[in-house]
């Protein structure tokens, strides 16, 4: 895809939420909105990272120690 573009389907956003649906149902949810808080806030984190190249553990790593 050349950047400025807009896919026509939304397969990768369905893709990137796969994970998160997957352990929503093994788990049955979570139990406190702070699980569910850092859960979506290390997978956007990840999601970054791998968006713009960098290594997802460090940008972890980068975030937490801010």
């Amino acid at each position: 895809m050349t950047p400025g573009k807009v896919e026509p389907t939304n397969n990768a956003s369905e893709r990137l939420l796969c994970p998160a649906v997957v352990q929503r149902k093994v788990t049955n949810g979570y139990r406190a909105m702070w699980a569910a808080d850092g859960e979506a806030a290390v997978r956007t984190v990840v999601d970054t990272a791998r968006l713009i190249g960098t290594n997802p553990f460090g940008a972890i790593l980068k975030s937490v120690s801010a």
